[in-house]
């Protein structure tokens, strides 16, 4: 196959193409079941918890009305906030997006993240009522939730077109594809199966016996056996190629989810791939992209360290590359003024020996395992070095912990609270470094024992303690605002007429 340069004339887009459609919407609102039976399929998709915590990549053939076949690629998205990074790239390497609202629920604040990634993107898209075979499902109270959200479906003053659908018993789901179908012949979709291919990696993760693989979403050309892709500064040779499915082919072009296997590093989820004819032009590509990186890296200055702030030390493990994401973002929402994260290493993948000597370092981190298992080997290192590790498969319950971990390690903080303020009348004497005096309390009270701060002109020039307190010539234990009073206060400053005394405690907290 002869390369060719994407933006010159005799590339230009030629062939028809399928829609790559992605499922958005609210986490239990739906979406894979919708997905499974649009697949035909009753086995349960990758999930933990009930949510899904991938990008999942699916074609299907859809027979409409008229007897006509089209294909469709569906990708399948988290739907928890914490997936959302992963959310807004599946809206954006979409041709139509279906955002599923529950006809039980409403619109409900993922609902709202999902459509911002959809607008954002520009892209396509299609209300999915679900669940309208539940006992308290409500069509109309769902579609005004809809408008009160200035989601402006058709009939209800927008152009946005409405589906009521149950994702359980398959009513409306023809309907659905026929209308997903509709939307994408109105975007004329083309491609252009005589270039090289280029797309999207959609999902990436590391296997002890297979080595690092990619789900690659091809958005235009052709990629096949012999060729090279290039993501990032990560190259593969495409010797092992498998459809969604997870059967091994030979060559595949726009609209299609592929699995490459054989990289050489793990490629960043969201980066872009190209192919290339030979191993020489697909380096030169890497060279470039390292050459670039490095010059970005020498400009930024973003390692400072907040030396008031208390850092607690993590070393990431997680199985694939959209997990890895979504535990980073987690983790960078829970910093407070006095505690925060330090990631010393992220990566996919199996807790191994060289993450615990990593985290058994001079800081002592904790290892967080999301999805992931332990070596044996690097359990009995981490028992017998009491190197901590924490394994998540659901990423609330690993957001719950974190943020008790941080609240539980949050060192106290030492504050002072004022009790009191008093005026210095008279001194009686001064001996040593115990003088009597007589003073009147200002604000709050002072009493027997307390540290007291000496000011002059609101400036504070020592410190002392209330050794004795009188009130009326009578020993008292506290006197309070707006008596005066006699004290022997111990300081190495010369207390004067007019100076102040500030009572107070010092708390932990």
């Amino acid at each position: 196959m002869k390369k060719k340069d994407i933006t010159s004339p005799e590339a230009l887009a030629t062939t028809a193409r399928a829609p790559v459609v992605v499922i958005m919407g609210h986490i239990d609102h739906g979406k894979s079941t919708l997905l499974s039976y649009i697949r035909k399929s009753n086995k349960p998709l990758n999930e933990a918890g009930g949510i899904t915590q991938h990008i999942s990549a699916y074609e299907v053939e859809h027979t409409n009305k008229e007897g006509k076949k089209h294909n469709i690629t569906f990708i399948d998205t988290p739907g928890h906030e914490a997936f959302g990074g992963i959310r807004k790239r599946g809206a954006h390497v979409a041709d139509v997006a279906v955002l599923v609202v529950s006809a039980e629920d409403g619109v409900k604040p993922q609902t709202l993240d999902a459509l911002k990634s959809i607008k954002n993107s520009e892209t396509p898209y299609i209300v999915a009522i679900n669940k309208i075979d539940k006992p308290g499902a409500d069509i109309d109270k769902t579609k005004q939730s809809l408008t009160e959200n200035e989601i402006y479906i058709e009939g209800y003053g927008g152009d946005v077109p409405v589906v009521a659908i149950s994702s359980k018993s398959g009513e409306g789901i023809p309907d659905l594809l026929d209308m997903i179908t509709l939307v994408a012949e109105l975007g004329e979709l083309k491609g252009d199966p005589n270039i090289l291919g280029s797309g999207v990696v959609i999902e990436s993760n590391r296997d002890i016996k297979k080595g690092i693989s990619a789900t690659c979403l091809i958005q235009n050309g052709k990629i096949e056996k012999g060729m090279f892709v290039v993501s990032g500064v990560s190259i593969s040779p495409i010797r092992i190629m498998e459809n969604y499915l997870g059967k091994p082919i030979n060559d595949a072009t726009f609209s299609s989810p592929v699995k490459i296997i054989g990289w050489d590093e793990l490629p960043i989820v969201g980066d872009a791939f190209q192919a290339f004819q030979n191993q020489k032009e697909a380096r030169e590509a890497v060279g470039v992209e390292k050459e670039k990186r490095a010059s970005e890296v020498s400009t930024s200055k973003n390692t400072e360290v907040n030396e008031n702030m208390y850092y607690i030390p993590l070393v990431i493990k997680a199985d694939t590359g959209s997990s890895l994401e979504a535990v980073l973002s987690e983790i960078k929402k829970l910093s407070t003024d006095r505690v925060d994260t330090k990631v010393l290493s992220a990566g996919i993948g199996p807790i191994g020996e060289s993450d615990v000597r990593l985290a058994d370092g001079t800081e002592k981190a904790i290892l967080i395992g999301f999805n992931v298992k332990v070596d044996a080997p690097a359990k009995a290192l981490a028992d017998r070095n009491a190197i901590e590790i924490e394994i998540f498969d659901i990423i609330y319950k690993m957001n719950e912990w974190l943020k008790e971990t941080l609240t539980n390690r949050t060192p106290k903080q030492k504050v002072t609270e004022v009790q009191g303020r008093a005026k210095i009348l008279k001194i009686f004497s001064h001996v040593k470094d115990r003088q009597i005096l007589g003073g009147r309390v200002d604000k709050g009270a002072i009493s027997l024992g307390s540290e007291v701060r000496i000011l002059r002109r609101d400036a504070e020039i020592g410190m002392g303690k209330i050794r004795e307190l009188q009130r009326q010539k009578n020993e008292t234990k506290e006197v309070a605002e707006g008596r005066e009073f006699g004290a022997m206060i111990a300081s190495s400053v010369e207390i004067a007429p007019g100076d102040y005394v500030e009572s107070f405690i010092v708390k932990y907290e």
